[in-house]
């Protein structure tokens, strides 16, 4: 819960710092933008002003006449006034003396400009000229009568600007400029395009802002950012100590009690005087409550398990008992169905007339040929006898072993010894034959394979199984079948013997239902204790017994695992 928590917190000041990220940086971008934008109006308004300042003068020299002379306000302006063979002559240059360098080129640069398109009848107009390295500011004003052409002519410098925007100011000729804004990381370079007499800018002005406005939105946003994760984790830590003191504590303290009532297997109360919260005093009563019951229930079950176990004990002892008593039953109502191979009468008038003198040779071979007959077929009668019995022996035996071995097991794990799975798959098969009036053929290792388990019992998880499938092969209806069993080489210290034959076989989907008591494919049979009891014997002796079928009439395997020989040693000599 805790890490949980953390890392939402982390998440949620990631994701706080992101949304501080989208909405004060633009608004300080934009701010930045506006100023910029500002500062760029301005400049131009400020080129504006000094331009109109100039024209107004032209028109007023223009409508004073060239004898008025000039105003104070003239005195950092260069008036020209046009002759009548058309060429500008400076007024300074008149009453001052010849002119300087700086009103030789600019009035060189009047002569070049088309005066008719920059000047109607009657009007005005302003603009900038390069002049060398100086920017002026050109004003032409022509007084209404149209005899009197006046260009008054004003230096731009950076000072003028810088004043004006409180920025230093430089200015350029305007081919070295591609930009209108630049920013850089902590400067924006802004430049200020002065247009000339053609409308294409003539020069630019050029000068550098703070970036102010974002820098200061950084470090509000860093600083934003530091509070807001700062807090978070504050209350991560305040809350994991509130849950370490209020949660996991009382949690922790209910866990080892848990585990001391299961090593101890006794049903203690639980008492907590520590915990003052009201929910976990009520968690602790309601435990309390529950261990009362789980008492009594679990003095109940262990009375009910005590008559469910002598049941179940006693009906799987007479299940196997059974088992090993059916193939008695076959075989003593095939003797008793057979009557005798010889008739008595016919071998006693056999022997009388041999008895007699006077046979004939070639009577008498044949009498004596009907004798020897007789008795080979009384000899073979008596030894099919033998094996029945021999076989009816072997199910005696088991039985009595069952018998006599169910009282140590009723209250003590089996045994385990070495035993070899193949001679006892030999041993049941051979009884199996016999359990049912139908032909199967048996294909049985001829190898020993040998495993760590109880021999009797195992035996009887064998007969039961072996049994089972003579039944899935009598429910099909047909009057013979197979049951081939075959042993896997022994992987990872484990063996594996399946058991397959060609009987009704069952739906995949029961595979897990057949090992519950009372349980069975088929409808017409009570019981269904047998395969519940070889699961539960092969658990006790360390192995495991599995069933597979592809579905009705497909036949089915058992499949039985146990440690192979020698695995037991090795586990021991491990302990030690």
């Amino acid at each position: 819960m805790v890490s949980i928590l953390t890392l939402t917190g982390i998440g949620g000041a990631m994701a706080l710092a992101l949304l501080l990220t989208l909405v004060i940086s633009p608004g300080f971008a934009e701010l930045e933008d506006r100023a910029a934008e500002g500062y760029r109006a301005r400049a131009l308004t400020a080129l504006a002003d000094f331009a109109a300042m100039t024209e107004a003068m032209a028109r007023e020299q223009a409508n004073a006449g060239p004898d008025r002379s000039m105003r104070a306000s003239f005195a950092h302006a260069l008036v020209y006034r046009r002759a009548p063979h058309g060429g500008w002559a400076s007024q300074h240059a008149t009453a001052k003396g010849a002119p300087g360098l700086v009103e030789r080129q600019v009035g060189i640069a009047l002569d070049r400009l088309n005066l008719e398109g920059l000047l109607p009848s009657g009007h005005s107009a302003r603009f900038y000229l390069p002049v060398g390295r100086n920017v002026m500011a050109v004003a032409l004003a022509e007084n209404a009568e149209g005899d009197n052409h006046v260009a008054v002519v004003r230096r731009l410098t950076g000072d003028h600007l810088s004043r004006l925007l409180g920025r230093p100011v430089t200015l350029s000729p305007a081919v070295s400029i591609n930009f209108d804004i630049r920013k850089r990381a902590r400067w924006i370079d802004i430049v200020v395009p002065i247009g000339g007499a053609d409308g294409r800018p003539a020069a630019a002005a050029r000068f550098e802002v703070s970036r102010e406005v974002v820098l200061l939105g950084r470090r509000v946003l860093l600083l934003a950012a530091a509070a807001s994760i700062l807090l978070l984790v504050l209350l991560l830590l305040m809350l994991r100590r509130a849950l370490g003191r209020f949660v996991l504590a009382p949690l922790d303290r209910v866990e080892r009690h848990m585990q001391r009532v299961q090593s101890s297997g006794a049903l203690l109360p639980f008492e907590d005087g520590h915990s003052r919260c009201e929910e976990f005093s009520s968690l602790g009563g309601s435990f309390n409550a529950m261990l009362s019951q789980l008492k009594d229930l679990r003095e109940r079950n262990e009375i009910q398990s005590f008559a469910l176990g002598r049941s179940e004990s006693a009906v799987a002892v007479l299940h196997n008992v059974r088992n090993a008593l059916a193939p008695l039953a076959t075989i003593l109502s095939q003797g008793g169905g057979q009557g005798d191979t010889v008739r008595r009468d016919l071998v006693d008038r056999a022997f009388a007339e041999l008895a007699r003198g006077d046979v004939d040779p070639e009577r008498r071979s044949k009498l004596i040929a009907f004798v020897i007959t007789a008795f080979e077929a009384e000899a073979k009668a008596r030894d099919e006898v033998r094996r029945h019995l021999a076989v009816g022996r072997d199910a005696m035996r088991q039985t009595l072993e069952i018998i006599g071995a169910q009282q140590a097991r009723a209250h003590e794990r089996p045994a385990l010894e070495r035993c070899d799975i193949s001679d006892i798959v030999a041993r049941n098969a051979i009884i199996a034959r016999y359990a049912q009036a139908v032909s199967v053929g048996f294909t049985v290792p001829a190898q020993p394979a040998y495993v760590v388990a109880n021999r009797v019992i195992l035996s009887q998880v064998v007969g039961n199984l072996l049994s089972n499938a003579v039944e899935a092969i009598v429910a099909t209806g047909r009057r013979h079948g197979s049951i081939t069993v075959d042993v896997a080489s022994p992987s990872g210290g484990r063996l594996s013997v399946r058991i397959i034959d060609d009987g009704e076989g069952f739906e995949p989907a029961e595979a897990r239902r057949l090992f519950q008591p009372g349980y069975s494919t088929r409808t017409g049979k009570s019981g269904g204790l047998g395969l519940h009891w070889c699961a539960n014997s092969m658990a006790v002796m360390g192995g495991t017994l599995e069933l597979r079928s592809a579905g009705r009439g497909t036949g089915a395997v058992a499949v039985l695992t146990l440690a192979a020989d020698g695995e037991l040693e090795r586990r021991t000599e491990l302990a030690a």
